[in-house]
């Protein structure tokens, strides 16, 4: 008759090798599980250096602004960005209030709105002193998940850092276009945080806080870029003067050189019908901006500037 092996009595050493692999893995789990934490903290003892690093720089130049509209008072944020007193904010503090008041380096100083432009969203004000400016960053090269910083007065509270990362680049919102594509940023705000400066980890402005989700969740930015613009526009023009062309684009069903812009219809009495251009045709660039998209044509019109052929 063929003998089975008996399976129901191990040798001894079989257990002892059993238990000391267990134990082993054990010990190594508990390793890296440890190696894990503690790598998660160092991270983020890294993050809470940088911010503090950034606000420590740069927020003697960013101010609290209090202003009167004709329904009540007004408070918001603002930042320097030359050393001869103008500051950026937003449209929704700058824009629509007078009887400003700039608070920095623990005194107060008058200001006064030198432009409002509610398509972009944001507002210049001056104040009549030598200040601290913020430096500028560019905001053309950004990605998703971009570590950004805010400074801004929440609540009336003092001074306040936040951080957060880029989450979106959107053109517009709950079916509204936007001037240009806007920065979403993964930051919830409050009262008092309008204008605040987007920083990168350098200390550099990216963007101006300009609106904010409707629950609050996370907010939108106009890229600094976009309001360079507008202040070389005020430098030159004393105003605001957008772009424009004057036709009407859908998506082509054949894209040429790479772009689907097919321009489906020229307006009488507009640089595009004065250029000679015809319905039909596919734009490919305007200024210096490459077309790909019907909805490329949003920024590259937002950055010509007026009298710029495109």
């Amino acid at each position: 008759m063929r003998r089975l092996s008996n399976f129901s009595r191990a040798p001894e050493s079989l257990f002892r090798f059993h238990f000391a692999s267990v134990y082993g893995l054990v010990l190594a789990l508990t390793f890296f599980a440890t190696s894990a934490l503690r790598a998660q903290d160092q991270s983020a003892a890294s993050i809470s250096r940088q911010v503090k690093d950034v606000f420590e720089r740069v927020a003697k130049a960013v101010v609290k602004i209090h202003g009167v509209d004709e329904h009540c008072e007004i408070s918001g944020t603002g930042f320097f960005v030359d050393p001869t007193g103008t500051l950026y904010t937003s449209y929704t503090v700058g824009g629509e209030a007078g009887n400003f008041t700039v608070e920095f380096e623990g005194k107060k100083y008058p200001a006064r709105q030198i432009l409002a432009d509610i398509r972009s969203g944001m507002a210049m004000l001056k104040v009549d002193a030598a200040t601290p400016a913020l430096p500028i960053g560019k905001s053309d090269q950004l990605e998703v998940a971009t570590p950004v910083v805010t400074i801004g007065y929440p609540l009336d509270l003092p001074e306040t850092p936040s951080f957060g990362m880029i989450a979106g680049f959107d053109r517009k919102y709950l079916g509204r276009y936007f001037s240009t594509t806007h920065l979403r940023v993964n930051l919830p705000t409050q009262r008092g945080e309008a204008g605040s400066p987007l920083l990168n980890l350098q200390g550099e402005v990216i963007g101006i806080l300009v609106s904010s989700l409707e629950n609050n969740s996370a907010c939108y930015a106009l890229p600094i870029d976009a309001a360079e613009k507008i202040r070389a526009d005020f430098v030159r023009f004393g105003e605001a003067r957008h772009g424009w062309i004057g036709i009407n684009v859908s998506e082509a069903e054949t894209p040429v050189e790479g772009s689907r812009a097919e321009m489906t219809k020229i307006m009488e009495g507009t640089p595009a019908a004065d250029s000679g251009i015809k319905a039909g045709d596919i734009l490919l660039q305007v200024g210096r901006k490459k077309v790909r998209e019907p909805e490329d044509v949003l920024d590259a019109s937002f950055f010509i500037s007026v009298g710029t052929s495109s």
